[in-house]
């Protein structure tokens, strides 16, 4: 199976936000809980801002897994980090594990009382049977389950942001790059996927495949450049 990631290519995100609107229609994400958000990076810096599109990047090394005392979090097959909500207790403790800001909660105030944690599930639903309607209640829809991908990726307007197979959108990445002669850089790539050896001409490195997992994608696991 594939390795499901992101890659938000800062070269050509024009922060529209129609990732954001994409994710919160299509899942009906309560208000107050963003799945998926675009920032800044080096705001205020002269000819170096740069917006990308930032969610849970379903790390391959996951720290929310790690410090989840009550083990509510677990891998797809695919390699999509997902959570069981009906396992989940609130306690926060993914929220400050995450570098992305990934993990939200619907309500304000300590945790514990904001509610079940959400966050993006690369449109792969939950723990229910695929389809069913607690599942979509709980997590939105799963497209992945449909031979889709997440509808954040097929809305950008300008394909910055990528999403399927890890190997095939570096690869599209790196076309780019190589086409454009810059914009190498990756922000979050190298903290969520591990830090495989660079090429010599500095573009990003495709994630290795873990081992035990076999590669190959599903119908419509890359997106046009």
């Amino acid at each position: 199976m594939a390795r499901m990631k992101f890659i938000c290519d800062a070269e050509r995100c024009i922060e529209c936000n129609s990732c954001v609107t994409a994710c919160k229609n299509e899942h009906e994400v309560p208000w107050g809980v963003n799945r998926r958000r675009v920032v800044t990076i080096n705001d205020g810096i002269l000819n170096a801002e740069k917006s990308i599109s930032v969610a849970c990047m379903h790390c391959s090394d996951a720290p929310c897994m790690a410090v989840c005392p009550v083990d509510c979090f677990y891998r797809t097959d695919d390699g999509v980090v997902l959570h069981d909500k009906d396992v989940c207790i609130g306690c926060g403790y993914c929220s400050y594990a995450c570098p992305f800001g990934a993990p939200q909660f619907p309500s304000e105030g300590t945790f514990g009382v904001r509610g079940k944690m959400d966050k993006c599930t690369f449109c792969a639903g939950g723990p229910e049977k695929n389809g069913s309607e607690e599942e979509f209640e709980k997590y939105g829809r799963n497209r992945l389950a449909e031979g889709k991908l997440p509808l954040c990726a097929e809305m950008c307007s300008t394909k910055a942001l990528l999403g399927g197979d890890g190997d095939v959108i570096a690869d599209i990445l790196r076309n780019r790059v190589i086409k454009r002669g810059t914009g190498g850089d990756v922000f979050g790539w190298g903290t969520a996927y591990g830090k495989p050896q660079a090429p010599a001409n500095g573009t990003p490195a495709a994630p290795s495949t873990p081992q035990g997992t076999a590669p190959g994608a599903p119908a419509g696991g890359g997106q046009p450049s």
